[in-house]
């Protein structure tokens, strides 16, 4: 699949894109960036991207929307290419710093969300196991990915430039439903995410990047506190939440809904609303969040392009089966995430100061 960017020039979109009031929002990640629903089995236009943007340009006039998600995308595809195809680039990284260099001065935003399909993609089993020697492997290769490409973006931005990282929403909850087993299975895969969570929070504030909290967004920990959900009945409020925020516990599928990405989208609209720097070309002070149409063509100043892949990669392949164990033990290991991104960060910051 070919992401197109338009014509001339990786990034242009309109005449409009060239003007000195022209400021960029560039989106870089998986399937949560593009947008994939699986009712409808492809991206669209209701990602917590597109969300983010409609909000973002309330405050910032003239922003330009560069739209690089990628369905799933992992940490390495994303620095090395494979998945999306870009006109002149490699990679969807590739892409992302040549459009930072073209737009150099008048990018604003940077967001991020990627690393998800690394460990969940590669280390579950088809019945939904997640193999403890697999996580402890990947934590480390996604680590050090992960520093690599924020710190490369990072690098590549201008001194008012705002990035920010998410962590992930737990779709392991949704096997509450089904019984005594899967409320097991959901208990033991809160440690494990909190720690994966935990090490990406940690590579993230290592290179400079803000963290937009979806977990908390989600109340991904919040077992106490019961809710009665539609549907489901008496249920902990984070599987609540897995249930109104995403398709897991209706297609078991863990991707979020319009609704999921809305909250999504806020989480990331909270950490840029209370950043000292409001980007180039910003108001100072944020109107009220607008939210976009979905389900239509997209906005004339976002540069998506055909982002429109017939797999049900990435996310779409982790959602919970009947039977869901999770390797408690594995928890040790994917705190290994944290440590080895901030060696990686820490070594590439001396590189480039030396």
């Amino acid at each position: 699949m070919t992401i197109a960017l338009g014509t001339p020039g990786l990034a242009a979109a309109d005449e409009a894109s060239d003007s000195q009031d022209a400021t960029y929002y560039i989106s870089l990640g998986d399937s949560l960036a593009s947008g994939y629903q699986p009712d409808v089995d492809k991206d669209t236009d209701s990602a917590y991207t597109d969300q983010l943007y409609a909000q973002l340009k309330q405050r910032t006039p003239g922003l330009k929307h560069i739209r690089l998600g990628c369905t799933a995308e992992t940490t390495e595809s994303l620095i090395s290419g494979g998945k999306c195809d870009y006109p002149n680039a490699k990679s969807q990284l590739d892409a992302a710093l040549k459009a930072m260099a073209e737009h150099r001065g008048k990018v604003a935003y940077v967001t991020l969300s990627v690393g998800a399909n690394d460990i969940l993609l590669n280390c579950v089993s088809p019945v939904g196991a997640l193999d403890g020697a697999c996580l402890n492997s990947r934590s480390q290769s996604m680590a050090k990915n992960l520093a690599q490409i924020a710190g490369a973006l990072r690098q590549a931005g201008g001194k008012n430039t705002q990035f920010v990282g998410a962590t992930y929403h737990n779709p392991f909850l949704a096997a509450w439903v089904q019984g005594p087993a899967g409320q097991q299975a959901a208990k033991e895969s809160a440690p494990l995410l909190k720690a994966a969570n935990s090490g990406i929070t940690q590579v993230y504030k290592s290179t400079g990047f803000k963290v937009a909290d979806v977990a908390t967004a989600f109340s991904s920990d919040d077992f106490t506190t019961q809710v009665n959900a539609p549907g489901v009945g008496e249920v902990p409020a984070n599987v609540a939440k897995i249930c109104q925020l995403t398709w897991a516990c209706t297609k078991k599928d863990p991707h979020p809904n319009a609704e999921g990405h809305k909250v999504i989208a806020g989480a990331f609209a909270a950490v840029l609303e209370k950043s000292d720097a409001p980007g180039p070309g910003a108001s100072p002070t944020p109107s009220e969040p607008a939210t976009p149409e979905t389900g239509t063509d997209g906005d004339s100043d976002t540069d998506k392009g055909a982002n429109d892949p017939k797999t049900n990669g990435g996310l779409a392949e982790t959602g919970g089966s009947s039977s869901t164990p999770v390797i408690a033990g594995a928890g040790a290991a994917v705190l290994a995430l944290g440590a080895a991104a901030v060696y990686v960060a820490r070594r590439r910051r001396a590189g480039e100061e030396s």
